[in-house]
């Protein structure tokens, strides 16, 4: 694969600023992702320039720069934070004397570490090989020799046709298994839109917290840790809303600024759950001073992958570090809900179970249900949804239930009673007219 940083590599960080001035924001996100690396940071460069060079990017003077700074800070590793074309890279290899690598590769890099799954492993091996399609001539010395041989007709492939070609192969290949892939997670969102579970996809800027906010959710142990892309590989747990019902919570990898194309395409099938999610938990650092950039970085992001139309609640998490209070803001026909939450310390998370039954609220058939003595069974299963709110014995035996519960679990109900919706006694329902309209045998 591509060249990445190893554990312990001592690297200087060149900080760039094209045509706008560099912010703190832009120097500590870059020291975050060579730390994430592994990479230990021996020296620093800012620079600020109004246009890109063609050959180095840089003027030759700050290029020498670096190479001094180099030198005497005996680094093995230059990282560029910016994305460098391939002759720029080349050049300033030849010219520093040292290993570069820029923004894209190091991304790149952490990515590859942190994919464990099958599919997180294929898709960055994708986005590593269409990066290097664009770099192959770098290191090749050799090849204006070519393969030739007795009786075959011409010289034969060069050196550099070889690589491309079984680049090209390999690329194929991945892509058809990432097809695979793609349409198994097809079949399991059509499968979830079919028994009526939403799905609550966790977005966010990396390191804002979603995972930690995740395992306080659903009681799992996802890895977390103080690092950029901490996580990579999604993770979907089906979580109780009570009354509300169930949802599927997805926990997916975290953005940051310029996001390589490469990846983006390489994760398309992952992202995929985020553009068909019911309703999208954005999750941001609350003791962030760069939140308000962090978060217009993130809705960028979201209207490349096509889910800029799909619902947010905003979480604004860490408020353990940042002093507020936790609270729940509902902004009324904006549709802007924001919960303020510490996933870490647990305040706040009942009130994000509060904002998300409401945003569900639609889904829940209200009414009063009358039942025979015999529908014993039905009466037991509602309590155990959790979907009583009040009863009354009748004389003859039976009762009448005051009910608030999901549509789609009253719909399951009548379909594992074997009962037709007509002889449930419904009355002030507000969902009765589409309730009624059904049929035993037709209920999904």
């Amino acid at each position: 694969m591509i060249d990445r940083p190893r554990s312990g590599e001592k690297a200087c960080l060149i900080h760039i600023g094209l045509g706008t001035s560099l912010t703190d924001n832009d120097t500590d996100e870059f020291r975050a992702l060579a730390d994430s690396a592994g990479a230990v940071v021996v020296g620093e460069l800012m620079v600020n320039k109004a246009a890109p060079a063609s050959r180095y990017l840089l003027g030759s003077g700050k290029v020498e720069e670096i190479k001094d700074l180099v030198k005497a800070t005996g680094a093995e590793l230059v990282l560029f934070a910016v994305a460098l074309s391939p002759s720029q890279e080349r050049n300033l290899e030849k010219a520093i004397e040292c290993r570069v690598l820029d923004r894209t590769g190091l991304i790149l890099a952490i990515f590859a570490s942190r994919a464990h799954s099958s599919e997180g492993k294929l898709q960055v091996e994708l986005a590593q090989l269409r990066h290097m399609s664009t770099r192959l001539v770098r290191g090749w010395t050799h090849l204006e020799r070519q393969k030739g041989g007795i009786g075959l007709r011409g010289p034969g492939e060069t050196q550099l046709e070889t690589d491309r070609r079984l680049l090209a192969d390999r690329i194929k290949k991945l892509r058809k298994r990432l097809e695979k892939v793609r349409k198994r997670r097809a079949m399991s969102r059509r499968n979830r839109r079919r028994s009526g579970v939403p799905t609550v996809a966790l977005v966010g800027y990396t390191n804002a917290g979603k995972s930690t906010l995740f395992n306080a959710l659903t009681a799992e142990s996802v890895f977390t840790a103080d690092k950029l892309f901490a996580t990579l590989d999604p993770t979907l747990r089906r979580y109780q809303l009570g009354r509300g019902g169930d949802i599927v919570l997805a926990d997916t990898v975290g953005f940051v600024s310029d996001l390589p194309h490469e990846l983006v395409a390489a994760f398309r099938s992952t992202l995929l759950e985020t553009r068909e999610a019911d309703l999208l938990l954005h999750v941001i650092d609350a003791a962030d001073q760069w939140r308000d950039e962090k978060e217009r970085g993130v809705n960028k992001i979201l209207a490349e992958i096509g889910a800029d139309g799909v619902p947010q609640i905003r979480v604004f998490n860490k408020i353990d570090l940042s002093g507020q209070k936790a609270r729940l803001d509902r902004c009324g026909d904006s549709g802007k809900t924001r919960v303020w939450l510490s996933s870490l310390s647990g305040e706040g998370i009942e009130l994000l179970a509060e904002a998300l039954r409401g945003h569900f609220q639609s889904r829940l058939v209200r009414g009063v249900l009358e039942l025979t003595a015999d529908q014993a069974g039905v009466r037991a299963r509602l309590y155990e949804l959790e979907g009583v709110l009040a009863e009354n014995i009748l004389d003859d035996g039976g009762c009448r239930l005051e009910i608030e519960l999901p549509r789609i679990e009253l719909e399951r109900l009548c379909k594992q009673q074997d009962l037709d919706p007509a002889c449930l006694k419904i009355s002030s329902c507000e969902a009765s007219d589409d309730f009624l309209q059904l049929r035993a045998g037709t209920v999904s």
